[in-house]
This record gives structure tokens, C-alpha cells and sequence, in this order.
């Protein structure tokens, strides 16, 4: 054998042994790599390259959550209000030593038919009191409300009007129940309605009437056109000019 095919024969030795290796170095990387393709074949006189696939990436991990900051509790607190201050409550004024003393009504006297006297007071808008007094007795007491008023004071019969002045007279009288000419052209119907209770419709010169006396457990008076009028309890009936 000459030099050159020792020199041949020992790279297909160098050759083989290349190859060689190159196989045992193809299944080391497969079992490193899930993928490996497999070992070209070598064309010619060339060494055969071992051709591994690189091994697939796995997916990046991913990225740890950063912490949620805790939410800041704002804690609102209420602003107190300042006190109120307190009302200073006023010194209360001491009462007078003594209550001044109210006036007493002015008294009006009328002297009456009889001799006697009518005591007038006011006690209030059109109301009056009028006492009958006889040598400082008091004999009878009778007043306006709303209307005004009458007495028969044993045959003397008293009118009191609204506007607080007395008319006396004595006589006249006429007994109910019927129907009777009075002074001035007037005329009264007098009915009895029940124990102690009469009434008297004061008629004019054309029958209508015009008033009404109603005379029920107290005598009752009146004024017509300047003519008092009085209707007793006990039905009796007297007018004057």
C-alpha cells in the first residue's frame, strides 16, 4: 500500500470516527430538546453536520401582580358646633305693694213718681242697673241687656232704656190677654203663652206690626217713637207719653 492511500485510508478512519461521534452527540441533545430533527446525510467526501432545532420557548412567566395599595380609610368627623349661649333670663319685675284700686261707676239718681229714687249704673256698653230706693231701702232692681227694660212697681211703672235714662208714671194699666189702645196711636195684642209669661205685639194705625214685648217671669219694657211702654208678668199692660 503506498503513502497516499495510508494517508486516504486513515481520513475515512478520521471520517468515520466523525460520524461517529456525531451520532452519539445527536442523542444526548434529544434527550435535552422535546424537538430534534434528524442528522443530515453527508454527500460526497464531506463531513456529515449534525443539524439540532433549537428547543421551543416556553411561554415568559408572567408578570408578578405589584400589590394593590390598601383603599385609605378617610375617617369625616363632624365638626361639633359650639354651644349655644345661654339666654340670660331677665329679672322678673317684683309686684307692687298694692293693687291700685279701680274706679268705682258714677251713679245716677232719677227721682220717680212715687217719691222714691232710681239708682242708675253702667256696667257696660248699653247695659245698666237701676235700683229702686225708698228712704235708703232697696225695694226692686231691674236692668237692660240688648233691649230695654220695664218694672210695675205696685200701679208705677218704670222704664229704663238703653242709653241709661228713666221714664216713671203711675196708672193706665190694662189686664191681658186681649187687645187694648195704648197712648200715641198704638195698639197691643196681648196673649198669655204661660204661667207668668205674656206677650204683647205692638200693632200701628195700619195694623202692622211693629214690636214685640215679651214679658216671661220678669216684667218687660219699651220705647216707640217717644211712648214708653211696660208688660208685667201677670199680663198687664200701660204705656205713656
Amino acid at each position: 500500500m503506498s503513502r497516499s492511500t495510508t494517508r486516504r485510508a486513515t481520513a475515512v478512519r478520521t471520517l468515520a470516527g466523525t460520524v461517529l461521534a456525531a451520532v452519539l452527540i445527536v442523542p444526548a441533545a434529544t434527550a435535552c430538546s422535546s424537538t430534534a430533527a434528524a442528522p443530515a446525510t453527508a454527500e460526497g467526501t464531506g463531513p456529515a453536520t449534525a443539524v439540532t432545532t433549537a428547543p421551543t420557548t416556553s411561554a415568559a412567566p408572567a408578570a408578578p401582580t405589584r400589590p394593590t395599595a390598601p383603599a385609605t380609610q378617610t375617617q369625616t368627623q363632624t365638626p361639633t358646633p359650639p354651644a349655644s349661649p345661654r339666654p340670660t333670663t331677665p329679672a322678673t319685675p317684683s309686684a307692687p305693694s298694692a293693687t291700685p284700686a279701680k274706679p268705682k261707676p258714677s251713679v245716677h239718681g232719677f227721682p220717680l213718681v212715687d217719691g222714691s229714687t232710681a239708682e242708675v249704673q253702667q256696667s257696660g256698653p248699653q247695659t245698666y242697673t237701676a235700683r229702686i230706693v225708698n228712704k235708703g231701702t232697696v225695694l226692686a232692681t231691674f236692668g237692660t241687656k240688648d233691649t230695654d227694660a220695664g218694672l210695675n212697681a205696685n200701679g208705677m211703672f218704670v222704664v229704663l232704656s238703653l242709653d241709661g235714662q228713666v221714664h216713671s208714671w203711675m196708672g193706665g194699666g190694662h189686664q191681658g190677654p186681649g187687645t187694648f189702645k195704648l197712648a200715641g196711636g198704638w195698639t197691643a195684642k196681648v196673649t198669655e203663652v204661660g204661667e207668668l209669661h205674656y206677650r204683647a205685639q205692638i200693632l200701628g194705625p195700619d195694623g202692622a206690626v211693629h214690636g214685640t214685648l215679651e214679658a216671661d217671669q220678669h216684667d218687660a219694657g219699651g220705647v216707640a217713637n217717644g211712648v214708653y211702654m211696660v208688660l208685667s208678668a201677670g199680663g198687664e199692660i200701660s204705656a205713656h207719653l
